[in-house]
């Protein structure tokens, strides 16, 4: 079976492979752009990459509903844990930025750094932010930057070989379409897939014509999608 993901709308994502549900900080109940309900979204892994509301989401609810392991930094795995949250230690792993583990014993997760900021909704420490590569049985390999600034060590995080880059471009918050680009040089990844824009006035912006850069000016193939649609990664 081919990996595919779904752009559920800001920086949520779905993505599937092998009969497996991997997703990514599910903003879902009060986002406008939201293509799914937190009571519908499968899941096996939960991944958060950092405190924020618009990221951290419905993580809880989703996880108690499926079953799913959640993944994070190793803070917010802590504060995941704690009575007022309540998930079980079995169902939360915290890892630190480098680490990895491998998920059912076929999806590895590895966390990268991301130049953000993160608490979490209570007010409590939310650690560093993280972006992941996800690699998956078929040896599809996703990056997802999630929040975050260029940084010069994307080149490093180019060198595992990535089949898609999914990257934020709304500015204001993260990086905007100018450093996006440049983000996708430094990556060199096959495809990329642009999140985190349109979802509020501060971040509205031209995904298209940011396309036509990415193609113009990298040999990176831009996909862009509408909240809800699914791309499926070509073989090599």
């Amino acid at each position: 079976m081919s990996t595919r993901v779904q752009w559920l709308g800001h920086s949520a994502l779905l993505l599937e492979s092998d009969g497996r549900t991997v997703l990514i900080d599910p903003f879902l109940t009060g986002n406008p752009k939201a293509a799914a309900k937190a009571g519908e979204v499968p899941a096996d892994l939960i991944l958060v990459s950092h405190g924020h509301g618009d990221h951290l989401g419905d993580a809880i609810a989703i996880a108690e509903r499926t079953g799913a392991t959640v993944a994070a930094n190793y803070e917010i795995g802590e504060w995941l844990q704690q009575s007022a949250q309540g998930l079980s230690t079995a169902k939360v792993r915290g890892l630190q930025h480098g680490g990895s583990f491998l998920f059912d014993n076929a999806v590895r997760v590895k966390l990268t750094l991301a130049f953000h900021g993160s608490v979490l909704p209570d007010g409590s420490y939310g650690g560093n932010p993280c972006g992941f590569i996800v690699t998956f049985p078929d040896g599809t390999r996703i990056y997802d930057a999630a929040d975050t600034a260029l940084f010069g060590d994307m080149a490093l995080i180019g060198e595992e070989g990535l089949d898609l880059a999914i990257l934020p471009i709304g500015d204001y918050y993260t990086m905007g379409p100018d450093d996006a680009l440049r983000a996708v040089k430094l990556l060199r990844p096959r495809f990329v897939l642009p999140i985190h824009y349109n979802t509020f006035p501060p971040i509205v912006q031209d995904a298209n014509a940011w396309a036509t850069r990415v193609k113009s000016d990298t040999s990176a193939q831009p996909v862009v999608l509408q909240p809800g649609d699914w791309f499926e990664i070509p073989k090599k």
